[in-house]
């Protein structure tokens, strides 16, 4: 991968997944499930960035995880979250949603509204492993403020700008950059909504608005420790 050049992956290079009859799409932007590329596993810890898509009713039953640090945008829509530690909250969109599944946790995800939901949900390898698990909601994430993940020494941004407005990205090992909607041109590339950037050991980068435009960004600082 070019060092200090962004990488794009366009919305439709995404692998395609989810359960239909049952009123989900997913969209992968890493292997994930039954899709795998070995040449895209993850990028620094980010594992997993998938843009679901629930049908009123739609959810995805009881499940569990460890050693992952998962991050959830809503982008329209309500979600319900309910997990085995007996938190229960319903996260709107502006709000930033992270559950720490640490030795483990068992949730439940699920679109309890009468109107479509569609969400981002990123999920990041720890850099220790183990622990309690934990959760938290942040309520309307203000521009350009980090959301930081100290179990994976990363950070969350959102910028959402007007036409013709920029914002000047953090310098970091690993920068992912994903358009929620709108476009944005980043280093001479348009990116239009559900493309995303990938830049290692990034630089000065700004991102301009071509039109209003909704912006999440990732800057990460170390990789996971595995064994």
């Amino acid at each position: 991968m070019t060092h200090g050049r962004p990488i794009i992956q366009r919305a439709e290079e995404r692998f395609r997944g989810g359960d239909l009859p049952a009123g989900i799409e997913t969209w992968h932007a890493f292997s994930f499930a039954g899709f795998y590329d070995p040449d895209n596993v993850r990028f620094g810890p980010l594992s997993a960035c998938n843009e679901e898509h629930l049908a009123p009713g739609a959810g995805f039953a009881e499940h569990p995880h460890r050693d992952t640090e998962i991050v959830t945008w809503v982008i329209e829509g309500e979600l319900t979250h309910e997990d085995s530690t007996g938190h229960v909250s319903v996260v709107r969109p502006g709000d930033v949603q992270r559950l720490s599944a640490g030795a483990g946790v068992r949730h439940v995800e699920r679109n309890a509204g009468a109107a479509p939901l569609r969400f981002l949900q990123m999920w990041l390898t720890p850099s220790e492993f183990g622990g309690d698990p934990s959760y938290e909601v942040v309520r309307g994430l203000a521009d350009g403020t980090p959301y930081a993940l100290t179990r994976a020494d990363a950070s969350l941004r959102v910028w959402r700008l007007g036409r013709g407005h920029g914002a000047d990205l953090p310098a970091a090992p690993w920068l992912y950059a994903h358009v929620v909607r709108g476009a944005v041109r980043l280093a001479g590339e348009e990116l239009r909504a559900g493309d995303a950037a990938r830049v290692v050991d990034a630089g000065r980068l700004r991102a301009e608005a071509v039109d209003p435009a909704e912006l999440l960004v990732w800057e990460m600082h170390a990789e996971p420790h595995f064994g």
